[in-house]
């Protein structure tokens, strides 16, 4: 629930029912699996069982004569039709980037790679003929750890590079010029705390598994797909298969959910592009669940060593963070980038002068990472944040009290950090001090000390989060530095129709945020024209044929600010127009609620937008010089991040005797900037939450020594339910954004970057008298189990975990 309110002016800041939920909960749908074309065949793809082997044949004879199947063709069959996979992200000049077949030529390097592909009358027809192809594999060795990846001898994932390194990337404060040395404070420090994390592995299980048809029988090749990037795609179709771009139209209908994992341009996409051409024939694949978590992209995987240096008063001077972060086996598009988007965030919310990053990305037999909500920075946080608590314990001091006495203070804004990013704005201590009125911390603390005293087989404990992120992703300019091949900018173009509606088209591309809801609201009061009077398009590279698409939380923060500018550009064309009729001189005019009228002069006769739409459809009386024509278009590259904040507390119950953690209190107070909608933004920070506490308690992909994912359906792999969440009170406080013209932030992922840690930090603070000080991800009742009893095993030996601290 959410305890208080915003206050609605006009349509921004309305609790509004999302437009798209009437076909979305009805069944009315466009999902790609819903679509059908004449003629259309069924593909299924034949995936390897092997990590690593050789392909020294294969044998389709059986599956081409099979009832209803119309082809069968592996990798070489379609070598010059297929393509190979794009990146986009090489974050150094040195990253290597191994040739990606989207069907294996004559090497599989992960389980579930791609091998052959069927195409059949109907899907089971597809599905019976994959049984019948027999494929011959020389097995090689396997790497899965990291570490054991980068050592010397180490077994190669791709033999042709030499190396199981990706890249490494270094930011240091004292190099560029932002900060002070680390090594000089860590020699310096009166209080150094190290420790190490590990970001486990997860899959990002989004609702609607992918599909794609494609149909090449048109002037254009078009592929409807659950994409959350259409025209990214088309635009990485066209140069990955050599097709002119104005050949090719993307579509993503209705889609559901992505969660980061369809911001991905993905093999089997181009495999029924390849199809399709190869065929001349419509055709369709739609994957099942257990291919998703197989073979679908996933996220996080890192090792953390995490180093912070402290005086005695708590003043922290420094920060260090060596990542080892795993690619897997290939390279997704922005693979090599997502760690390099945490690591401008190392230092969160505080006033560190010193701060070294360093990641090295690794190649293994495993499927490949990418963007997973948050997409680097739930890990910076998470980090960040545990060692917070650990160098809190280590000085003695109340965790908040330490995060007080270093964060950025509300009249130090706007702040650059030692990272070098210029925070805009924010209150963390408002923040905290409402979170804190509504936990009851006070009294918890006390509940805990009463539970410690009586040596109560339940402890409690109190996780504190209090994180700031960037997002609006990003400067154009920013991403050239960071040697990302594409821009940050966003497109909205706005119609004026000749009876006063209004047709929005938006180079975002929603897949569950309620962008058509929002985007009516901000038309609506910019035009002064009714919500239910404006339509939104998006996600048709034909009607839309320019945009960056959704992730990042960047479709208000970028998208909302182009849209506005479209609207005031309709505005701008209409006041001459207005002015014409209104027989005034257009400086004399105001535009109020969406009817021009002569300053000063409320009372005075007005022209609405509508009746400037109708004069210009009828342009028998147009003012000489004026255009036929009210549409308007802009494009927006943001000149910094944006940057919401909040804090997040979380109380669990840990039972000693089983391991068993419950969540007995959730209080997040999230500074967003202003809201468009409120009834949407609790529904982001819902979801955010959930996924964080997944990650926490309950989410891990696990692989065996083989290399064969163990936790590839969800009886393994646990995604929580309602019954496993508690009740979430929420609350915000607003820090409008300087410099966008509805002062609003991002929300789509600021629930999972601060929950982890909330809750992580909680399980620990329940154990820590026991001498641990840290459980491993997810915090599961076996594994909060098997670190209590190694506690008490080692009671008199050293920490857990082997943490540093002097």
């Amino acid at each position: 629930m959410t305890v208080t309110e915003q206050r609605p002016s006009g349509e921004v800041g309305r609790d509004r029912r999302r437009k798209e939920d009437a076909r979305l909960i009805t069944g009315r749908t466009a999902w790609t699996e819903n679509l059908t074309l004449p003629g259309m065949l069924h593909l299924a793809i034949l995936r390897s069982p092997m990590a690593h082997a050789r392909i020294t044949g294969i044998d389709a004879t059986a599956a081409r004569g099979a009832p209803g199947v119309v082809d069968v063709f592996t990798g070489p069959d379609v070598a010059d039709l297929q393509g190979s996979m794009p990146c986009v992200w090489p974050v150094t000049e040195d990253t290597v980037l191994p040739a990606y077949p989207p069907l294996a030529l004559d090497e599989v390097r992960h389980a579930g790679e791609p091998v052959a592909v069927v195409a059949a009358r109907s899907r089971e027809s597809a599905l019976d003929a994959l049984e019948l192809i027999e494929v011959d594999y020389e097995p090689l060795p396997v790497v899965l750890d990291m570490e054991e990846a980068l050592a010397d001898g180490a077994t190669l994932v791709h033999e042709a590079s030499g190396t199981n390194k990706c890249y490494t990337w270094i930011l240091d404060s004292a190099a560029a010029g932002t900060g002070a040395d680390v090594a000089q404070m860590e020699a310096e420090a009166e209080v150094v705390v190290k420790r190490r994390f590990i970001q486990q592995r997860l899959i990002p299980a989004f609702m609607e598994p992918r599909s794609t048809v494609v149909d090449p029988t048109g002037d254009q090749i078009t592929m409807w797909s659950s994409t959350q990037v259409p025209h990214i795609l088309r635009i990485l179709l066209s140069l990955g298969t050599g097709t002119p771009e104005h050949k090719i139209r993307v579509i993503a209908p209705d889609v559901g959910g992505g969660f980061g994992g369809k911001l991905e341009v993905t093999p089997e996409e181009f495999i029924a592009f390849a199809a399709a051409r190869r065929l001349n024939k419509p055709v369709k694949f739609t994957e099942s669940r257990s291919e998703a978590m197989l073979s679908a992209h996933h996220g996080r995987d890192q090792i953390q060593d995490i180093t912070v240096t402290a005086r005695r008063d708590g003043t922290v001077t420094g920060m260090s963070a060596h990542l080892i972060a795993n690619m897997g086996a290939y390279l997704g598009i922005i693979t090599p980038g997502i760690p390099i988007l945490g690591a401008f965030m190392f230092g969160g919310i505080y006033k560190f002068p010193a701060y070294r990053f360093e990641c090295t990305g690794v190649f293994t037999n495993t499927t490949k990472t990418d963007a997973y909500r948050g997409a680097g920075r739930p890990e910076a946080t998470f980090a960040l944040e545990r060692i917070m608590d650990e160098l809190a314990v280590e000085l003695d001091m109340d965790p908040l009290e330490l995060r007080r006495r270093n964060w950025i203070n509300s009249d130090e804004f706007p702040f650059t950090t030692s990272a070098g990013l210029t925070y805009d704005s924010g209150d963390y201590a408002k923040a905290t001090d409402r979170a804190l009125e509504l936990f009851g911390y006070d009294a918890l603390r006390q509940e805990q000390r009463e539970r410690r005293d009586r040596a109560d087989s339940v402890q409690l404990g109190i996780g504190v989060s209090t994180y700031t992120e960037m997002c609006g992703l990003a400067p154009s300019r920013v991403l050239g530095q960071l040697r990302y091949a594409a821009g940050g900018w966003e497109s909205a173009s706005v119609r004026m129709l000749p009876t006063g509606k209004v047709e929005v088209v938006t180079g975002t591309s929603p897949h569950g945020q309620g962008h058509e809801t929002a985007w009516s609201q901000i038309v609506a009061d910019q035009l002064g024209v009714g919500f239910d009077d404006v339509e939104v398009l998006h996600g048709d590279t034909r009607t839309s044929h320019k945009g960056m698409d959704t992730y990042g939380s960047r479709s208000l923060a970028v998208g909302g600010i182009a849209l506005v500018n479209a609207c005031r550009r309709v505005v701008e064309k209409a006041m001459p127009v207005a002015a014409h009729l209104l027989e005034a001189d257009p400086a004399d005019l105001e535009f109020v609620e969406g009817a021009f009228r002569v300053k000063g002069s409320p009372g005075s006769a007005t022209k609405t937008l509508a009746d400037c739409a109708f004069a210009v459809f009828q342009s028998h009386d147009l003012p000489d010089g004026v255009e036929s024509n009210l549409d308007a278009d802009a494009t927006y590259d943001p000149e910094n991040f944006s940057y919401p904040h909040g804090t997040h507390l979380c109380a669990v119950e840990v039972d000693t005797e089983t391991g068993r953690v419950t969540i007995r209190s959730y209080v997040a107070v999230d500074d967003i900037g202003r809201v468009i909608n409120p009834m949407i933004v609790d529904g982001q920070v819902h979801g955010g939450i959930a996924q964080g506490i997944a990650q926490a308690l309950f989410e891990e992909a696990v692989y065996d020594e083989d290399g064969n994912l163990t936790s590839g359906t969800f009886v393994e792999y646990t995604i929580p339910s309602a019954v496993d969440l508690p009740e979430l009170v929420l609350d915000r406080t607003e820090t409008p954004a300087p410099g966008h013209p509805l002062g609003a932030k991002g929300v789509g992922e600021a629930g999972t970057i601060a929950s982890t840690p909330a809750v992580v930090n909680a399980v620990v603070d329940a154990l820590r008298p026991m001498g641990i000080d840290d459980v491993r991800m997810p915090c599961t009742p076996e594994r909060v189990w098997s670190t209590i009893q190694a506690a008490r095993a080692a009671a008199n030996g050293p920490v857990a975990n082997g943490g540093e601290s002097r």
